[in-house]
């Protein structure tokens, strides 16, 4: 579809484009308490990064000396930055949830490359993490991040946060300044430049690798946290002109191209019209299309919009399966699905025939996700159980997740920090042998992926469905005025949950691994008895019946067909 214009809009912008936005290629979807459907905030993350591995991060309540110093390593490299002042008391945290159930996500939008400060300390990573050790609330935490910026420096490049508490949530973006050093050699730029908006009760946002903050309302102190210099900054670079409500965040720090339009907005596109229902506000969510597919960046989308319904936990993971399914980005229809409709397209995001560049599509869903999650605060519950961290390894879509309380002892050992990682497999790792499922699954898409769905989708109901009762129980024990003891307790009880409904997870995925490659060896489908067990030859129960083999698809037997038909022409 306009194929023509897609050639030219990635001529005229560069490929580079593309490239730019995939070393942290991320996606979050945000839902406030009041567009949810049982009053939580929920926010999604995927870190899809083809150098992360999936393992959930834990690091308990400290408390340390004064004058004690952080060592700082690069989330993405493990590249050691420095060292900064450690607080007196750190919250636990698991995952990008802490113990007050405050949650802490991203996406990486780049943005103007001069704008990298390399003497920076604090990188998007560790602000994260660091932040989620240290505040109770989202304005805490934003606070916070301006903060540690503006005193260390910030080590990376423009970056959007998704910032959730029990009752607020906030899109947060930020980009450094650059370097410019006075005769000391000092940098007289540390520091970054960030806006921070809160999003209504009642509406939903989601960003992925683009930033999306436009104009600032600056008179609505409530709604709005930004840096003092965010308008002025841009006037002395030269990226802006004009006055301060005109000012744009997105358009002075991370101007739209081609590659940000439709390797990234997207993807909010998609998300946004799966909950709105096919609409985006009051418009149909086709009218937005020719932004999301890259053809008319001033038709840009809305910040927010209230879903056609609220939104479960489930809902929201089932968006972070999409593949553009149904719209005329779908994946699983042109020849480039191969012979089974997959829907992925290995990297990089472009490739040139004849001198014409064409680019591979990236979907929510992607083959290089290091772990994705969707994070639950759930205000009315004490914060020993209120917090639950659903947590996935690997490609969502052939993946699934499980639930870990935040206030837990420890995390499962299938997803324990250090049970192997990219290049040391793992007999014992969740994410080893979701990733066996997955590569199997790429090869024979339309067989093999349903079978997987369906595992997927019934685990998570059904968890869904426990939680209730899980829930009363740690709140009888917990009582009414708690003791110590009683604390110990429940976090033994939801440590004890957590770990085990995890371990049975990855024993049914493990099962799953092996039953599948029986049932599909080859091409091969073999047949099944009722009860599931395959089905033998009638004479030797070591011999299977006659499998099925039903080949490729249509569309995929005409292009062998125009390319090789004269040599493969039977008759």
């Amino acid at each position: 579809m306009h194929m023509n214009k897609i050639v030219k809009l990635i001529l005229c912008m560069g490929a580079g484009c593309f490239l730019a936005t995939e070393s942290m290629a991320c996606t979050n979807v945000l839902i406030t308490k009041g567009a949810s459907k049982d009053g939580s905030v929920l926010i999604s993350y995927s870190a899809d990064s083809h150098q992360l591995y999936g393992e959930l991060y834990f690091s308990p309540a400290g408390i340390f000396k004064k004058g004690s110093l952080l060592p700082i390593t690069e989330w993405d490299t493990g590249r050691y930055l420095g060292e900064i002042a450690q607080v007196r008391r750190t919250y636990q945290t698991v995952g990008n949830m802490n113990e007050h159930q405050l949650i802490i996500t991203e996406t990486t939008f780049g943005g103007r490359p001069e704008l990298y400060d390399p003497e920076g300390i604090m990188d998007y990573g560790s602000l994260i993490y660091i932040t989620l050790q240290r505040a109770r609330t989202a304005r805490e935490a934003i606070a916070i991040m301006a903060s540690l910026v503006e005193k260390y420096g910030y080590a990376s490049s423009g970056e959007s946060f998704s910032i959730g508490d029990k009752d607020e949530v906030w899109i947060m973006e930020m980009i450094g300044k650059g370097s410019k050093t006075d005769a000391d050699g000092n940098n007289l730029r540390k520091g970054a430049v960030w806006v921070a908006a809160r999003v209504p009760d009642g509406y939903i946002c989601a960003h992925a690798n683009q930033a999306r903050i436009t104009n600032i309302d600056f008179k609505d102190k409530e709604n709005w946290m930004y840096s003092k210099d965010v308008v002025d900054f841009a006037r002395e670079m030269g990226y802006f002109e004009g006055t301060d409500e005109e000012f744009s965040f997105a358009d002075a720090y991370a101007p739209l191209n081609f590659g940000a339009l439709r390797g990234c907005e997207a993807r909010v596109w998609s998300a946004f019209n799966i909950l709105g229902g096919g609409m985006i506000g009051d418009r149909d969510a086709d009218e937005y299309l020719d932004f999301a597919m890259g053809y008319n960046p001033d038709n840009r989308l809305p910040l927010f919009i209230r879903p056609a319904s609220k939104v479960g936990v489930k809902d929201i993971a089932d968006v972070m399966r999409d593949h553009y399914e149904g719209t005329p980005m779908d994946m699983t229809v042109d020849i480039g699905a191969g012979g089974h409709h997959t829907p992925y397209r290995w990297r990089p995001m472009d490739f040139e025939v004849d001198g014409k560049t064409y680019l591979n599509e990236r979907a929510i869903a992607t083959q290089q996700t290091g772990f994705w999650i969707v994070c639950q605060s759930r205000g009315w519950i004490p914060d020993e159980i209120g917090g639950i961290i659903w947590f996935g390894v690997d490609d969502a879509a052939t993946s699934c997740l499980t639930p870990v309380y935040t206030s837990v002892n420890a995390v499962p050992e299938c997803i324990r920090t250090g049970n192997g990682s990219l290049i040391e497999y793992s007999p014992t790792s969740l994410f080893w042998v979701t990733n066996r499922i997955a590569n199997f699954a790429y090869m024979l898409y339309d067989r093999v992926a349903p079978e997987v769905r369906a595992l997927a989708d019934a685990r998570e109901n059904a968890e869904i469905g426990r939680i209730p009762a899980i829930d009363a129980e740690a709140v009888r024990i917990l009582g009414d005025k708690p003791k110590e003891e009683d604390i110990a307790a429940v976090r033994e009880f939801l440590t004890e949950y957590s770990s085990n409904t995890a371990q049975d997870l990855f024993k049914a995925y493990s099962d799953m691994d092996i039953y599948l490659l029986l049932k599909y060896m080859d091409g091969n489908i073999k047949k099944q008895n009722p009860d599931g067990s395959f089905m033998d030859n009638g004479n030797s129960d070591r011999i299977p019946a006659s499998p099925d083999q039903p080949g490729y698809s249509d569309k995929w037997k005409e292009a062998v067909v125009r390319d090789a038909g004269e040599v493969l022409l039977s008759e």
